[in-house]
């Protein structure tokens, strides 16, 4: 058999090739573009309850999520996780169907129903083709008004959320990060774990459950999201069939206290563990509210420091220098304020070193201009997470919430884009030296303490020291004090 042709048909391809692959290094990032979405609409319903329709035509599909405006702030004294606890068990069980009831019943619609609290919010969620948004509506409106918590499943949800945090205890990062956020925010409503304490949740009865419900998950305090294949005429129609006898409880509402500021105690605690394998570092730095500009400016400033692979924490302490896996950071937003917060998992041996690299990175941010290369680098990758997050119409109903819980209106997410490309080097530069002052950083290192404490004592002389375990973040003082 005459192989030539085959072989003179393989080698054309390789010509054709690499005529097709004329540049020696990759071809530069085309602009951005704006999100072709439309801008959501609003209505309210008699009761209070607020609709906000995001439309999306050309895919049959419709994501519902119903939003509480208060979460985990509002835990009592001594009660941690009961805001996470009473939206966890919203679709366990209701007044007409069992908790396997309510997952088949959402099965059948192609659907998966979620319910869960974190701060300033609470919230139901479901996903479905548009012919069974009605039916998922039901299941909605059934969970968000009629839970039972009946007993079997407030111990099943206990128990399991007692196992969860014995693992999460176990680990030097989670550790680091619950203590760093204790030391922020001190013994305020803001500064307690979400999921709860091993101390805490044993103390959560039915009746305290009843009442948090009663009091989050009102009408006058809920907003309706509908993102997907659906109009404000049909929206209104369906909000108002299952939606519009909604009555508020007796009683007033959860409360939702301010978010305070940073807590004037230690700045530097480290949690002793024994027979650690690795220390975590974690950094908790609390951020005034965040609108507009000032909104895209922090987003800019966390893709720099820490919110990619090719961002500077990561850049300088696991690329450069081989001491973690990862180091990264994000900007959460509350209500009224946001807090940023930096991770790194690291050997005991390095945990200071990590802690000087961390601290450094954040006061050159504050002092030096960000190169333009990089800046444009951070702003088209946080631009393309933009126009990702939202093209399904979960993430869009997601991004729409965001704004909501933060108190910032959801037209803005059609100029989002736009508002990332304005922030300029010296926007992110100014941020910094305003609001990133090593007076208001709280760090927390967890790990075996004999392998770092007396160098980062070196650095820091009020640094405290919790013993083998003495943390305890119920204690009305925090966790660093003794």
């Amino acid at each position: 058999m005459n192989r030539l042709p085959f072989i003179a048909a393989a080698l054309a391809c390789v010509a054709r090739a690499a005529l097709a692959q004329p540049y020696d290094t990759p071809p530069p990032p085309a602009a951005p573009r704006l999100l072709a979405i439309e801008a959501p609409s609003e209505l309210a319903l008699p009761n209070g309850l607020r609709v906000i329709v995001a439309r999306r035509e050309g895919v049959p599909l419709v994501s519902a999520v119903l939003v509480a405006l208060s979460g985990s702030e509002a835990d009592p004294p001594r009660l941690s996780g009961l805001a996470a606890m009473t939206a966890g068990l919203l679709t366990q069980g209701t007044r007409r169907h069992t908790a396997p009831q309510l997952a088949a019943a959402a099965e059948a619609l192609g659907g998966s129903l979620e319910s869960s609290a974190g701060w300033g919010r609470s919230l139901v969620s479901i996903t479905v083709t548009t012919p069974k948004l009605d039916a998922a509506l039901t299941l909605v409106a059934e969970v968000a008004r009629e839970p039972t918590f009946a007993t079997a499943e407030i111990n099943r949800l206990r128990a399991q959320t007692l196992d969860g945090l014995k693992v999460a205890y176990a680990d030097p990062g989670t550790l680091a990060g619950l203590a760093a956020v204790r030391l922020a925010y001190g013994a305020t409503p803001w500064g307690h774990p979400e999921s709860g304490t091993p101390a805490s949740l044993p103390r959560i009865g039915r009746n305290d459950l009843l009442a948090m419900h009663r009091a989050t998950f009102r009408p006058d305090r809920s907003v309706l999201i509908l993102a997907g294949d659906i109009d404000t005429a049909t929206a209104r129609t369906l909000a108002g069939s299952h939606f519009g006898d909604w009555r508020a409880a007796a009683g007033p509402p959860a409360s939702s206290p301010a978010v305070p500021p940073v807590a004037r105690c230690t700045t530097l605690a480290v949690i002793d563990m024994v027979g650690a394998g690795q220390a975590g570092v974690a950094l908790a730095l609390p951020l005034p509210a965040r609108r507009g500009h000032d909104w895209a400016t922090g987003e800019v400033l966390n893709a720099v420091l820490g919110g990619a692979y090719s961002s500077r924490l990561n850049e300088e302490i696991r690329i450069k220098r081989g001491l973690s896996y990862g180091a990264g950071s994000a900007i959460g937003a509350r209500r009224d304020s946001a807090l940023f917060q930096a991770s790194i998992q690291t050997k005991n041996e390095s945990a200071a070193e990590v802690v000087q690299l961390l601290q450094g990175e954040l006061d050159k941010i504050a002092t030096t201009p960000i190169d333009g290369a990089e800046l444009a680098a951070r702003k088209t990758t946080l631009i393309g997470g933009v126009s990702r997050s939202v093209e399904t119409t979960s993430g869009l109903a997601a991004a729409i919430r965001t704004l909501v819980v933060a108190g910032r209106s959801p037209a803005e997410l059609k100029t989002e884009i736009e508002t990332i490309e304005a922030v300029g080097a010296v926007d992110v530069q100014a941020y910094a030296a305003a609001h990133f002052g090593r007076s208001d950083r709280r760090i927390a290192v967890a790990g075996v303490a004999e392998r770092f404490a007396a160098a980062l004592r070196a650095e820091v002389p009020s640094l405290v020291l919790v013993e083998p375990g003495a943390l305890d973040l119920d204690r009305a003082a925090g966790p660093a004090v003794p």
